[in-house]
């Protein structure tokens, strides 16, 4: 993932979430490197460059939603 599309994914959450952008930023590095862990190898390979590609779409992400939904899918409600 460039810079630039990681600094904006951390401004976003920190503005739609509501906290600093140092956490934030260990939210997004958190995520990130648990996708990278889980993912098989292969796509693991491509998380940093498909996240830098749609650094344009994340402005428009709503996180809120995002959270709940991914609660739901680990059994919280």
């Amino acid at each position: 993932m460039s810079v630039e599309a990681m600094d904006e994914l951390v401004r976003q959450v920190a503005q739609k979430v509501g906290i600093s952008e140092d956490k934030a930023r260990v939210a997004v590095e958190t995520v990130v490197n648990f996708l990278k862990e889980k993912l098989p190898a292969p796509l693991a390979a491509h998380v940093d460059t498909a996240l830098g590609a749609a650094a344009p779409a994340i402005a428009n992400l709503d996180v809120g939603s995002l959270a709940g939904s991914l609660g739901g899918l680990f059994g919280k409600k």
